[in-house]
């Protein structure tokens, strides 16, 4: 090496740095800039920000749009099984199996692709999943169902404390504003001066469980836990557990789906295996996963990068001049310019990022199909052997069990990937590697079937299982209330016929008085 070379090397050592750190939030370190805003800490509604933030207001309510998709998602309100209709009922990237799967349990109801956070509560007093037709008004939920749509909770809890996750959910309809009191600036700020603040109860109580001081955790690490609110998988804590429906992030043992499937196994009745519903066909006690964006992120190429949630969710924009922060909350991949994406990547085309986008989503959709079909078919085996009258294998219990275990798990890991937002994109290795462990637990579960059966059930169960169980494509509340409906799937003919009620909701106006 020449003296020139040796010379310049710290400067170039130090560039280097500069250039490792370029993608990291050149603010990460900093604190969140304080405003007196004149009004108290815990405002609910939107509009009483609009005059002191237009910036940020304006661009909040770009969360209004529902028209636009990107390749995979968007805010179009598609139905995510139904992929025999065009949107904007149905979809071509939809997953045909999600009724069947979730069989017996009010997802099987209505699975819609979401809109903008700003229809959160418009949404959720309208979904199937909540009851609507039940004579005394109940929704038959918790009112844990409110949690993650919004900031009003604090109000309500600091109300009725413990108690209020177990009221009835249809309890609190009517007693929020809908379109001002949404996912909004109290969501993630104190009000009074717009510091980066927690309204969630799980994730509070997350931090504490883990040792966690909020004060003392980065301003980068706040701006992606605000966003761990609710992009999370949660679950509604069973009395032997603690607070009876109270949201908890199952998190103690790490953010894998390994590790958290783990925490379930001592979670439930009696500090067993914790479920959320029976199947309908199998009877396997089933775990519905719900949306873990940030448990995928965190191990990912951006997470374990320090690119946080808002780096590319919120990133700056010039607004009439101004620099400020994007607060439509959306996928980077509306924008044609991808200028979230080139804030770190400026050395890449848009079109060559979008491309690598969509590379690995498309890797992980087909991969996401094969797990599906792939836990019906371990379903559909365990029906038939639970059923089977021939004879059976001397260990016919004990595989059994195991065969039941591995439907169960088979189908979490799927859930994993397939609840998750990002298509694989937040974290492709672990949303790959997750979807072939659920492939080999759902395949080992239908071979143990068969087994047990001293293969009895093979050829019921060999074949296309498109045709062995075809998809469930229309399934309601509604249409469970009537018999001919059920006749129409050997599966639904499982399910039990509802009473025959009308609809008692519409939205938050009472249809109906109780009987």
């Amino acid at each position: 090496m020449n003296n020139i070379c040796k010379k310049f090397m710290p400067v170039l050592g130090l560039m280097g740095m500069l250039l490792f750190v370029g993608c990291d939030s050149v603010e990460s370190d900093l604190k969140t800039p304080l405003y007196k805003t004149g009004l108290a800490d815990n405002v609910t509604q939107t509009s009483k920000l609009k005059d002191q933030f237009p910036r940020q207001y304006d661009s909040y309510r770009k969360n209004d749009e529902s028209t636009i998709m990107t390749e995979y998602k968007g805010s179009v309100p598609f139905r995510k099984n139904d992929n025999v209709n065009g949107l904007p009922k149905g979809y071509r990237y939809a997953q045909p199996y999600l009724k069947n799967l979730w069989l017996g349990y009010p997802f099987s109801y209505e699975y819609n692709e979401a809109r903008g956070h700003t229809y959160a509560l418009e949404d959720l007093v309208h979904i199937d999943r909540i009851n609507r037709y039940d004579p005394n008004g109940l929704g038959n939920l918790p009112s844990t169902c409110w949690n993650c749509k919004t900031p009003k909770i604090e109000e309500w809890v600091a109300e009725h404390g413990d108690a209020f996750w177990k009221m009835d959910a249809n309890h609190f309809r009517g007693k929020i504003d809908l379109k001002d009191e949404s996912i909004s600036c109290g969501t993630c700020h104190n009000t009074s001066d717009m510091a980066i603040e927690l309204y969630s109860v799980p994730l509070k109580d997350w931090l504490e469980r883990s040792g966690q001081n909020w004060a003392k955790i980065s301003r980068n690490e706040q701006r992606s836990l605000a966003c761990a609110q609710c992009h999370v998988e949660y679950y509604f804590t069973h009395p032997d557990n603690g607070v009876a429906a109270k949201p908890v992030f199952p998190w103690d043992k790490g953010f894998d789906p390994e590790q958290i499937y783990e925490y379930y196994n001592n979670h439930g009745p009696k500090n067993g295996p914790f479920t959320d519903f029976v199947h309908a066909a199998s009877g396997v006690k089933i775990i519905k996963v719900q949306h873990p964006e940030y448990e995928t992120w965190i191990n990912g190429t951006h997470g374990a990068a320090g690119v946080s949630c808002a780096d590319c969710h919120m990133p700056y924009e010039k607004m009439d001049g101004k620099k400020a922060s994007s607060h439509q909350w959306t996928s980077p991949l509306k924008d044609p310019k991808l200028t979230a994406c080139r804030q770190c990547h400026s050395d890449k085309s848009p079109e060559y990022l979008k491309e690598r986008v969509l590379d690995t989503q498309n890797k992980t959709f087909k991969q996401l199909l094969k797990a599906q079909e792939a836990s019906v078919r371990s379903h559909e085996a365990v029906r038939l052997a639970n059923n089977y009258i021939g004879e059976k294998n001397a260990d016919y219990e004990k595989l059994m069990v195991q065969a039941r275990e591995l439907v169960r798990k088979g189908q979490f890991f799927w859930d994993y990937v397939s609840a998750e937002n990002s298509i694989g994109f937040h974290n492709p290795t672990k949303a790959l590697n997750t979807l072939m462990n659920s492939l080999e637990y759902s395949n080992d579960a239908t071979s143990l079937a068969i087994l047990a059966t001293n293969g009895g059930i093979l050829n019921d169960i060999s074949g296309d299982i498109n045709e062995i169980v075809p998809p469930i494509l229309e399934h309601s509340r509604a249409l469970q209330q009537d018999p001919n409906h059920l006749d129409t799937h050997p599966w639904l003919k499982l399910l039990p016929v509802l009473p025959k009620n009308e609809i008692q909701w519409d939205g938050e106006k009472r249809l109906g008085a109780a009987k």
